[in-house]
């Protein structure tokens, strides 16, 4: 009988080989994974279809904004706020990878290998907004360039957040297309849920990707607003993704367990 897929996962796994020959096993799991991130017809047409959208959006918000809308950061804030939709389907796609692997996979360099295609769209969306203010022949407001860097910046911020977010919901679900609503849905739900209540709603930048965006990408970026950006990698990149690997982990132990009798009936 055939065991099931651990993804490397088991503690004996860890265990074996120095720390240089570990280190050397997950660079040589990185660039594998990261070709996949991008490696397929189907997930570079995503992401043709993704800046696509981006583009289509920038065109048509510069066309029907008032002038004084016209800015750099106004028009990033709809532009990458758009594609942010789409991204985490790349981090939902990089791990279904990871379950059908037909040996031990490691689970971090699946992980970080979703910064790739995050990054490509947050870059390209900021030439994106930059091509399509700078070559418009109607009226801009009277700075449209203020905080350009800042909101750059925040631009590529936002797009590896959002692809963290979709690992970590691939790894506790097992549907991708429940994985990708749940990115959606869960996010704008508990935005939605603080800006109910008065008395919650300051905890928006704290709590929720949707906050954080919205001040990452007007530019206004002060200490208080960074350590909140950083509240939300924590809880959107980092602790979504650790309880992801505990349930695959939990899974792979029941697994496991289950599939240990049978073995020894045949």
């Amino acid at each position: 009988m055939i065991m099931p897929v651990e993804h490397g996962l088991t503690p004996d796994s860890h265990r074996s080989g120095s720390g240089d020959q570990e280190a050397v096993e997950v660079d040589e799991s990185t660039r594998d994974a990261l070709p996949r991130a991008l490696g397929t017809r189907a997930r570079r047409w995503l992401l043709v279809g993704t800046l696509l959208a981006g583009l289509l959006s920038a065109v048509a918000l510069v066309a029907a904004a008032a002038p004084a809308d016209r800015t750099f950061a106004a028009l990033s804030d709809t532009v990458q706020s758009l594609m942010s939709v789409l991204t985490p389907l790349f981090g939902i796609l990089l791990v279904r990878d990871l379950r059908r692997a037909p040996g031990a996979v490691e689970v971090a360099p699946t992980v970080l290998a979703v910064v790739l295609p995050a990054v490509v769209i947050g870059v390209a969306g900021v030439l994106i907004c930059a091509a399509t203010l700078a070559l418009t022949p109607a009226d801009l407001a009277a700075e449209p360039w203020r905080h350009a860097g800042t909101v750059a910046v925040g631009s590529v911020l936002v797009q590896i957040v959002a692809g963290l977010a979709g690992t970590g919901l691939g790894l506790l679900l097992r549907s991708t297309v429940v994985a990708f609503l749940a990115t959606i849905v869960l996010p704008l739900g508990l935005f939605g849920l603080l800006g109910a209540v008065d008395a919650l709603r300051p905890a928006q930048p704290w709590l929720t990707p949707f906050g954080s965006i919205r001040n990452l990408l007007s530019g206004e970026m002060s200490v208080l607003r960074w350590v909140q950006w950083l509240c939300v990698l924590l809880i959107w990149g980092v602790g979504l993704n650790a309880v992801g690997v505990a349930v695959l982990r939990r899974r792979g132990r029941s697994d496991r367990a289950v599939s240990a009798p049978a073995d020894g009936v045949s």
